[in-house]
């Protein structure tokens, strides 16, 4: 292909990307500089809902456009605030589990008897965030051009694993198929069954942030397709990749489950390495995690600053105005960025509350996305007659119905359970606080929602235009009635505000 046929190609790709963000009723602001496969670092699930409708604001957009008049607006601030609230606690648990690892690289390096204190460990994660928020400051790019290094790093790492592991653990290490792929160990007070599924929450957070990629769509070309297909990507290579790291530490870690599970390390992975590779060799490959962890909370940050700008873009957050705001240097969220850094850092400094505290933003990181995520493919299929919904550039067609009916089930399900306690008979200390966590931002967020004469009830109208260059308060069917009345937009220019699947 010529140099020249290339230009022309990006130019109307450009063209088309703007022009549907413009139908979606926003402006372009953002550089577009992410191809698909650097969407895989960065993304993991939402498919047909992200190439219908590929903006920033995701989730509560989504949400706002397929409910009925009557409850959008409620939904969608429901929605945005428990994206907003489950994005930065998915910083503050990759950062903080990058601060865990670190600390264990010192423990390994002193044989054990290095042990940090909460104080030691929150210092490294905070200067852990604030890094990331200034990568998350850099320009476009800049960042895009990043993600490159990420998979590559993700990928290698996880190859290495797969093959030098079983290399370098001694025989008497090793476990035989019977025992890796058929033992089950209960370690705790809960019967096997339901131990079982609350070991969910270490794979599931792993694999969550679905709607990442979404958020940061209105920097890629050619979203409809980038997005979805990176999101596949994403999954694809990670299930893989990860379903194979953890047989080879299955067949590689001994049966000593109680001794590593309380390694003085801190991180059972890390004894398993030590037991395998020494001292020296655990480090070189524990400096690769600690690099590739690092590497998801800039990507986990870069998304949840794009989530807090769109939903301020809407007036929902507070301090909209200010977090509404790009910089003129970089063209990125600056605002929003150290926004987000600080909601981190707050929700991190539930360590010195206790270890089940801080445990509790991990399990907000999922359930918080989880809810979020329920109210917004149940929207569209509670009020499938009335929303006209039009797909995207893709689909699942006939298995939609079928595929939103098992996501919503096992969401809810899984939400309720990450809600329960490690142990049954808990105490003050040892109980699971996410759902005071959880559900005290969202009970807040509908105080202000509902507050007299100043609550979002009263003005919220959800996603607002901003393609005119200014930001009128009517939204969907009340715009399209306003002009019906006399406004000064067209009818066509309402449709088109609403969403591109109606």
């Amino acid at each position: 292909m010529s140099a020249d046929i290339r230009k022309q190609r990006k130019h109307a790709i450009a063209r088309a990307d703007e022009e549907l963000l413009a139908e979606l009723g926003y402006k372009q602001e953002f550089r577009r500089a992410f191809r698909p496969i650097e969407w895989a670092v960065a993304s993991f699930f939402i498919l047909k809902l992200a190439s219908a409708a590929p903006t920033s604001g995701g989730l509560y957009f989504w949400t706002h456009s397929l409910s009925p008049p009557k409850w959008r607006n409620l939904l969608a601030w429901i929605v945005g605030y428990a994206n907003t609230i489950g994005s930065i606690a998915g910083i503050a648990s990759v950062d903080w589990g990058a601060a865990i690892q670190i600390m264990a690289a010192a423990g390994i390096a002193s044989h054990g008897s290095f042990t940090p204190t909460n104080s030691q460990t929150f210092g490294v994660y905070v200067g852990i965030v604030l890094s990331h928020a200034a990568i998350c400051c850099m320009g476009t790019n800049v960042l895009a051009r990043l993600q490159n290094v990420y998979v590559a790093l993700n990928i290698l790492l996880c190859l290495v694993v797969i093959i030098a592991l079983p290399a370098a653990t001694p025989r008497e290490l090793k476990n035989s198929a019977s025992y890796a792929l058929g033992n089950f160990t209960n370690l705790y007070d809960w019967p096997n069954g339901f131990a079982f599924i609350l070991s969910f929450l270490a794979p599931l957070w792993t694999i969550c942030s679905f709607d990442s990629a979404v958020h940061i769509s209105e920097e890629a070309s050619n979203a409809a397709i980038a997005v979805p297909w990176g999101i596949i990507w994403a999954i694809g290579m990670g299930g893989v990749l990860g379903w194979a790291v953890n047989v080879t530490l299955a067949f590689c870690m001994g049966q000593d489950i109680e001794g590593i599970m309380g390694s003085s390390f801190g991180q059972p992975m890390a004894q398993i390495f030590f037991n395998s590779f020494g001292q020296k060799g655990t480090l070189a490959m524990w400096s690769f995690i600690i690099i590739a962890q690092y590497m998801m909370g800039s990507s986990i940050m870069l998304a949840a600053s794009r989530q807090s700008f769109a939903f301020a873009r809407d007036g929902a957050l507070p301090f909209s105005s200010w977090l509404y705001r790009m910089n003129s240097f970089t063209k990125t969220p600056v605002n929003s960025v150290w926004f987000c850094a600080a909601g981190a850092i707050a929700l991190g400094a539930l360590v010195f509350a206790g270890t089940q505290a801080v445990n509790a933003v991990f399990a907000i990181s999922v359930t918080a996305l989880y809810v979020a995520y329920s109210i917004a493919i149940a929207s569209r299929w509670i009020w499938r007659k009335e929303n006209g919904w039009t797909p995207g550039a893709f689909s699942l067609g006939a298995w939609s119905g079928l595929c939103a009916f098992i996501s919503v089930t096992w969401m809810m399900s899984m939400s309720i359970v990450f809600f329960f306690p490690t142990t049954e008979h808990t105490n003050a200390q040892e109980m699971n606080y996410t759902v005071v966590v959880l559900g005290g931002v969202l009970i807040l967020s509908l105080v202000w929602f509902y507050f007299p004469v100043y609550g979002g009830v009263h003005w919220f109208k959800g996603p607002v235009r901003t393609v005119e260059g200014h930001a009128p308060q009517k939204w969907g069917t009340e715009l399209e009635q306003d002009t019906k009345e006399g406004g000064t937009d067209s009818i066509d220019q309402a449709k088109a505000g609403e969403a591109v699947f109606f």
